[in-house]
């Protein structure tokens, strides 16, 4: 309803008629809270949105609260319906199980038969989530006091961090040789071959960041999508969404079974890489995987995305809701599995105006930020359209991503100075000479003027053209350069 109204001009503002007042006798609750926070209990079953702000609310009065979070991330969550769903994903509490209806007998039955399976479940994600710390307020960590995330905090750092977006890929031999034998969802899903690709490119290139070797699109599998790197024509979704009612097709992602692989690749690459080298895990944003979804792979205008963005609000939201739900429990995971910072991909997202961003994307986005695992720096990088950049701060992300298409300057006084930046080298001044290379550099840094929170980058990804040597001289330069 809400939706419908928004879509047709309306400003919505929800007024709650009445407000559910805390029992009279909260002991059973604190009860439950105190055994919760304890891991005494393996399964919760929650009716209702208020029931798990009182349980909360309790557990507050008793200086519980902290410890009631970390509990029921080790209790098997089941909620009656979206409704109280919504409610515990927006406390940051992973819902286990929804019943098939949303019904107190379906729920407590389904619970029953599946207690066991859930609970295994649940025991062996929090084990492989039980890697290296990577908690941002960690000061003592090797890694805190690094260039990059010095920068991403806007701290001074004596020479400008460098990273480049694709840095492991089929620019370089040592990939190609890996990539030869297996096909590329296979490499994603092979964790240690994951790790080593990207760790020889970090020891290759001397860059001060490394990101997670995967790819934005593996998170659909589990989703119910059928997704293949097809030779020559990339990825194709063989199943798209292609109307409203196919949107209840698409299925909530609710644990990191299907995508434990990811999980993996960030503890091994963690493990794997010096103790003082950041490492950035990474997600598509919602409009880039709902566009992929909806077109069955890469596309010039966007039509069919559109058409549905436009004709169905509700479908729309519905779709952008779910993937939204989806990309905080996979960048969540990643963080907790070891990961120093995460960027949100939004490839496609040039394509709309400033208006349709406002409206049928930032408000997803600003949800996903707040959701974040707290302190953890957040990298938000749309590309093909700079008048979105002003729009693109009001996600809250921490440092905003400019490509090539508006200088570092004018990008950075758009997004806010009281913002990071990354950017914003075109990727095809690597195919020209080394002089030409130099010159863009330096304008680049003449243009970010010395402010603390500018970590250098290209406006996208290596291409596979690009000589090694060159990507190499992108490092060095920026480092002896910004060192001036």
């Amino acid at each position: 309803l809400t939706a419908g109204l928004e879509a047709r001009g309306a400003r919505v503002l929800s007024v709650p008629v009445y407000r559910w007042a805390l029992p009279d006798d909260c002991g059973p609750l604190l009860e439950n809270a105190r055994a919760i926070a304890d891991l005494e209990v393996d399964v919760a079953l929650f009716t209702s949105a208020q029931q798990i702000v009182h349980l909360l609310q309790v557990a507050e009065t008793a200086n519980l609260k902290e410890r009631l979070l970390a509990g029921l991330a080790y209790t098997t969550v089941c909620s009656i319906g979206p409704t109280t769903s919504e409610q515990l994903r927006q406390l940051g509490i992973q819902v286990d199980m929804e019943p098939s209806r949303p019904h107190m007998a379906h729920l407590v039955r389904e619970a029953a038969q599946r207690s066991e399976e859930l609970t295994a479940r649940k025991k062996r994600i929090n084990q492989m989530l039980s890697g290296p710390s990577s908690d941002p307020s960690d000061t003592q960590a090797p890694w805190y006091d690094s260039l990059f995330l010095k920068a991403c905090r806007r701290e001074p750092t004596d020479i400008t961090p460098v990273w480049m977006m694709r840095q492991a890929g089929r620019y370089m031999e040592e990939y190609r040789e890996v990539r030869a034998k297996t096909t590329f969802l296979e490499l994603c899903k092979d964790s240690a071959l994951c790790s080593e690709v990207m760790c020889t490119a970090v020891a290759r290139l001397g860059v001060d960041a490394a990101i997670i070797f995967s790819d934005l699109l593996p998170i659909l599998e589990p989703m119910g999508l059928d997704l293949e790197f097809a030779k020559g024509e990339g990825p194709v979704i063989h199943n798209p969404i292609r109307s409203p009612e196919e949107v209840d097709r698409l299925r909530e992602l609710t644990t990191m079974d299907e995508l434990s692989f990811v999980v993996e690749t960030v503890r091994q690459t963690r493990n794997d890489l010096p103790s003082d080298m950041p490492l950035i895990g990474f997600a598509g944003a919602p409009f880039t995987l709902a566009s992929y979804a909806i077109e069955g792979g890469a596309s010039r205008n966007y039509a069919t995305t559109k058409a549905l963005m436009y004709s169905d609000a509700g479908a729309w939201r519905a779709l952008m809701e779910r993937f939204s739900r989806a990309i905080i429990l996979y960048l969540n995971a990643q963080v907790e599995a070891g990961a120093q910072c995460v960027q949100l991909f939004d490839s496609w997202v040039g394509c709309l105006g400033v208006s349709d961003y406002r409206r049928y994307v930032l408000p997803h986005l600003q949800y996903i930020v707040r959701c974040i695992h707290p302190g953890t720096p957040v990298i938000y990088f749309g590309t093909g359209n700079p008048a979105l950049l002003s729009a693109m701060s009001e996600t809250n992300a921490p440092v905003i991503g400019v490509d090539w298409r508006i200088g570092l300057d004018e990008g950075w006084a758009r997004v806010g100075h009281d913002r990071a930046v990354q950017g914003n080298l075109d990727p095809c001044v690597l195919l020209g000479g080394r002089d030409n290379l130099e010159s863009e550099i330096r304008r680049i840094l003449k243009e970010a003027d010395g402010r603390p929170g500018h970590i250098f980058n290209l406006g996208h990804g290596i291409l596979q053209q690009t000589p090694v040597d060159q990507a190499i001289a992108v490092v060095e330069l920026v480092h002896q350069i910004s060192a001036e």
